[in-house]
């Protein structure tokens, strides 16, 4: 079992998305020893120092070979939809594409998803499926992956030539996507049949399970994690999810529980004058 998720000098700042995360961890239901399993790939010697002080953690360091063009910094903090967002987005797709070859099935997390349970039974995953996806809006159908939009902040996917193949013409499809994020070019790929001519077998997950800001889940208790998505800036999510966290603390004390506004999040999209 792999964990894996990105961070920068940005998402490692004390008190913000790399603490927050680590936190769901230690004090979700049956989380504390997936700790084990995570292994957190810093883009910049600052965030992997960070990630070494916390202990416990696995932490690699990704090699300056593999981002030395001098315009691909990116350790402060990326605006959504930014042109250091998109290459930030990119660099992490090749990653995960490498990984895959060597043989490594992974859950993929950004560290704006907290996990308050264990995940791994809500996927319930068959041998089948390669690609198990999360969705900004979950339109009631699994297998719709078509009309379900995806979104890559959470995914699980199994090592094999279809999912490698996939990855190859995701990564190959950035020269000729400029200004697109790896998402929508992910969303764009399906609609084009790459899943079904590369035979890749994929399931949309229900965000009653995996929840975010876009569509809350309306039973809390069903919830196993939360993503920080339709937000813009790092510190909105961060307050949010502090929230959220909060709340999260008084399922085992109350019969009811209503998720708090996102309402940092909702503000971010407002233009700073």
């Amino acid at each position: 079992m792999l964990i894996l998720s990105v961070l920068n000098k940005a998402y490692a700042e004390e008190d913000g998305l790399l603490d927050l995360f680590m936190q769901s961890l230690k004090q979700g239901k049956d989380t504390q020893r997936l700790i084990r399993h995570v292994l957190l790939v810093a883009m910049d010697r600052p965030a992997f120092l960070r990630c070494r002080s916390l202990g416990g953690v696995r932490c690699y360091r990704l090699p300056a070979a593999a981002a030395k063009n001098t315009t691909d910094d990116v350790s402060s903090e990326q605006l959504y939809m930014s042109d250091g967002f998109i290459r930030m987005m990119w660099r992490r797709i090749r990653l995960l594409r490498d990984v895959l070859k060597h043989g490594y099935s992974f859950v993929f997390t950004d560290l704006d998803v907290i996990w308050l349970k264990n995940p791994f039974p809500s996927l319930n995953r068959t041998r089948e499926e390669d690609l198990l996806i999360s969705s900004d809006r979950f339109n009631g159908q699994p297998a719709d992956y078509l009309g379900n939009e995806l979104n890559t902040g959470f995914f699980f996917v199994a090592s094999s030539n279809r999912t490698v193949a996939l990855f190859d013409e995701w990564h190959g499809a950035r020269s000729q996507s400029a200004g697109m994020k790896e998402q929508d070019v992910l969303n764009q790929m399906k609609r084009r049949g790459s899943f079904g001519r590369l035979g890749v077998r994929a399931r949309v997950l229900d965000t009653a399970r995996f929840s975010g800001f876009c569509q809350d889940s309306r039973d809390a208790r069903q919830v196993t994690t939360v993503h920080a998505n339709c937000c813009r800036t790092m510190r909105a999510k961060v307050a949010d999810l502090k929230a959220v966290l909060h709340a999260a603390g008084r399922l085992n004390r109350t019969t009811e529980l209503r998720w708090p506004a996102h309402s940092k999040c909702s503000k971010s999209w407002r233009r700073q004058t």
